[in-house]
């Protein structure tokens, strides 16, 4: 059984309709369900800033993985508030390489927008000489629409979230920032179609994951990431700026927080297997690259290095280190290792 947000069960309280407590404090923890509205203009006390620094520290991005039999499709749209970029791939499970990668940067608040819900009224979009990107959810809706329109690959996509498991909501502080919430997705059932050059994928069946984050962050930001998902069983883990706040293992509609994360592999060579596991045992698995994205910038006053290896996780997982372990086989979905200067 798939449980809804509503249901009770998953041991974390129901998600606020905003980040900030009435004294103007950051409403840290974590949350089942979707955060109403990010909005950081409220802050007082110790956690207050000028303008201009949340101009410059304000980042947001919203990230949306499609993982199914034949392919997995990365995008994300992201306005680090003095500049922006959008990036969208296709990676071919059978040819095991990315058939389109495209990256482009935008002006925020023009060719870049990305507001303040990660749930219900969520709206994200690149536009630009290169295309378009449009993820949208409409308020009232359980279903994000998205649209893509870029040389060598269309997608025209419904990502339902009403059979998903909950979404986890975090608000957590960070050193040399302020605050930042992150709200992940896992279980999303997709229906639609992509074109890739001269490739069509049926993505009915397939099942998406949902990266929203808004926050106050330092100007050094590193993270490990890794995150799968089917319908039954998804994983969201950082090891980095965030800690293990956002660290949960969706189970057969459950949410389990996981702890730590630990990331072992070489990164001179991350082609080569990782492994990946929480302290608290309920997690261990090994990741198997089959290809991945890799994209360098540097502005000189901004820089970012990051891969995206593509590959499947096998191992186990558990609900509680009572419960009998749940054997991961060749579960898609995607490592992470990020550094960037914004």
């Amino acid at each position: 059984m798939v449980m809804s947000v509503s249901e009770p069960g998953h041991g974390l309280l129901p998600a606020p309709a905003g980040v900030l407590l009435a004294d103007g404090s950051p409403a840290f923890g974590g949350y089942a369900g979707n955060i109403g509205a990010v909005e950081w203009n409220g802050l007082s006390g110790a956690f207050k800033r000028s303008s201009l620094w949340q101009r410059l520290h304000h980042k947001r991005w919203q990230y949306v993985g499609i993982a199914g039999a034949e392919c997995f499709i990365g995008l994300a749209i992201v306005d680090a508030g003095w500049a922006a970029s959008a990036f969208a791939y296709l990676f071919d499970r059978e040819q095991r390489r990315v058939l389109v990668d495209f990256s482009a940067m935008g002006i925020p608040g023009v060719s870049v927008k990305v507001n303040q819900h990660g749930g219900a009224g969520a709206f994200a979009r690149f536009k630009g000489p290169g295309g378009e990107i449009m993820l949208a959810r409409p308020p009232g809706s359980a279903a994000f629409a998205l649209k893509l329109d870029i040389r060598g690959l269309r997608i025209d996509a419904e990502l339902d979230a009403a059979p998903a498991a909950p979404t986890l909501s975090a608000v957590i502080p960070i050193q040399n920032g302020v605050a930042n919430c992150t709200q992940k997705s896992a279980c999303l059932r997709v229906s639609g179609l992509a074109e890739c050059l001269d490739k069509r994928f049926d993505l009915h069946g397939y099942s998406a994951s949902l990266d929203y984050t808004n926050g106050l962050l330092a100007r050094h930001t590193a993270w490990r990431w890794a995150s799968a998902h089917c319908p039954q069983l998804g994983f969201n883990l950082q090891s980095g700026f965030n800690g293990a706040h956002e660290n949960i293992l969706w189970l057969n509609g459950r949410m389990v927080p996981l702890g730590a994360a630990q990331f072992d592999f070489d990164p001179k060579r991350p082609m080569q297997p990782w492994h990946v596991a929480t302290d608290d045992g309920l997690l261990d698995l090994t990741f198997e690259p089959h290809g991945a994205r890799r994209e360098n910038k540097n502005l000189l006053i901004a820089a970012s290095d990051y891969i995206q290896p593509i590959g499947v996780f096998s191992g186990q997982v558990r609900a509680s280190r009572h419960d009998a372990p749940t054997i991961v086989t060749n579960l898609l979905g995607v490592t992470e290792d990020h550094r960037a200067r914004w």
